[in-house]
């Protein structure tokens, strides 16, 4: 169990360093036709160049914000637009490419600088705010899956304290696949055999995405194993016996259902473009490490050397909620 939980620390840890953007023009394949036409409007205008920004300013401050636009640090050129209805339509090229962290930073600088009323659009900028705005909302949703996790094993068993270690060793399984998705995505280990370009960050939707998705199958297989424990306890009030016999009923079932899910995502690594590949793989680790680590060596151990405190209820907790029993 110890070993386990440092397998685990050890895989979650470069989640710490992990950034997130909105994908660039990597993913798609140096051939098609997409990415030859980028790379030659890159090389004859500039990196900056497929991502210009698109500036909407009041007709009588076009003068005005043009010379700060022209002032500004990673800014490589302003184009005067036409104006219509009372308004401006200029373009803005940049020095940096549409993914890259530098370029959110200028247009994060502009909409400060510019006078009140001018927007700032483009399909960089948009990119940027919907990276901007995932991130700000995934610690609510990671958030909120923690605590419905929590309150549907609390109503499910009963027992608080196991209802709360089920939901953080959870989390922590889902931080350690996206820890070693870090270390393939973002700094490009096995980016070789699995026939990709790294892109410096992980693309900015999947820790949403794929974390509510993992959330949601490690809380299937935390109730599998502790639902099959409980019904013993009720039977045999011995936590051990609980712990065997949960394993004995439910473990072959963790493990083959798991089995089929790694080789089902796994599937999604062969693909040509990055984002199922990005898929695939960090699915496949988070499923694989949560049933061979954590509900098969983990959760038991904590069952065992909780003994009695794993199970055991408040009475005020007891009237409050409803009755559910797994023995028959």
């Amino acid at each position: 169990g110890a070993a386990a939980l440092v397998l685990l620390l050890l895989a979650a840890a470069p989640v710490i360093g992990m950034r997130t953007n909105m994908p660039s023009i990597t993913i798609v394949p140096p051939s098609a036709n997409a990415r030859v036409g980028y790379d030659q409007v890159t090389s004859a205008f500039g990196p900056g160049a497929p991502g210009t920004l698109q500036v909407v300013v009041p007709e009588g401050q076009q003068t005005q914000v043009l010379a700060t636009i022209a002032h500004t640090s990673g800014v490589a050129g302003a184009i005067p637009g036409p104006t219509n209805a009372g308004w401006t339509l200029d373009q803005v090229v940049l020095t940096s490419g549409p993914s890259t962290t530098t370029t959110g930073t200028t247009i994060d600088h502009l909409r400060r600088v510019l006078p009140a009323g001018t927007l700032i659009g483009g399909a960089a900028a948009e990119n940027h705010d919907l990276q901007q705005t995932l991130a700000a909302h995934t610690p609510l949703v990671f958030g909120m899956l923690g605590i419905l996790g929590f309150l549907l094993l609390l109503i499910a068993l009963g027992a608080p304290l196991i209802a709360a270690i089920g939901v953080l060793i959870t989390a922590l399984s889902v931080a350690g696949a996206f820890g070693i998705g870090r270390l393939i995505f973002q700094n490009g280990f096995l980016a070789g055999p699995l026939g990709f370009q790294p892109q410096g960050f992980i693309d900015a939707w999947a820790p949403l995405f794929f974390g509510a998705m993992v959330f949601g199958v490690a809380m299937d297989y935390t109730l599998f194993m502790l639902s099959a424990a409980k019904e013993r306890y009720e039977t045999h009030p011995d936590p051990e016996h609980a712990m065997i016999g949960s394993m004995r009923t439910s473990g072959r079932v963790v493990l083959s259902a798991a089995a089929v899910m790694v080789a089902v995502f796994l599937t999604f690594a062969l693909s040509g473009p990055l984002a199922p590949k990005e898929m695939g793989v960090i699915l496949a680790i988070a499923v694989a490490l949560d049933a061979l680590i954590v509900r098969l060596v983990v959760l038991p151990v904590v069952l065992r050397l909780g003994m009695h405190h794993s199970w055991h209820q408040p009475k005020w907790l007891g009237r409050i909620l409803p009755k559910v029993r797994f023995s028959h």
